[in-house]
C-alpha cells in the first residue's frame, strides 16, 4: 500500500487511471477527508492542506479531531491463540502487552 503521512495522519494513495490522478484519503477516521494530485509534489501539498483544513474546521465548529489511534487497541481473538500469546509473553519476561507492542511494531515495521 501507497501512504503517505502528516501531523499524525497517514493517508492511503492510488491512482485513478480513468482522471489521470493521484487521489488520497485519510486512514484510521470515519470523517472522510480526501484529496487529488497530478503529481506526488502537489499530492503532498494537498494531503497537508486537506489535514490542516480538517484540524481548523474542527477547531471553528468546537469538534475534537478524530485521531487515526488512541494507543488502546481491543481484539476479538479465539481462546487458544490468547492464552498461547500469553504463555508466549511470559516465557520472554514480558507482559502480554509488552509482548503484543513489540510483535506488532516488528510486524509494521514500526
Amino acid at each position: 500500500m501507497n501512504t503517505l503521512t502528516y501531523k499524525g495522519y497517514a493517508a492511503r494513495i492510488d491512482f485513478d487511471d480513468r482522471d489521470n490522478i493521484l487521489v488520497g484519503r485519510l486512514l484510521g477516521i470515519n470523517d472522510v477527508i480526501g484529496f487529488h494530485a497530478d503529481n506526488v509534489v502537489e499530492l503532498r501539498l494537498a494531503l497537508e492542506e486537506a489535514v490542516d483544513d480538517y484540524l481548523e474546521t474542527c477547531a471553528k465548529v468546537g469538534k475534537s479531531p478524530e485521531k487515526p489511534a488512541n494507543g488502546k487497541l481491543l481484539l476479538r481473538i479465539p481462546p487458544e491463540i490468547h492464552a498461547a500469546a500469553i504463555i508466549k509473553a511470559k516465557s520472554v519476561g514480558k507482559s502480554l502487552n509488552q509482548w503484543a507492542t513489540e510483535v506488532l511494531g516488528e510486524a509494521t515495521h514500526a
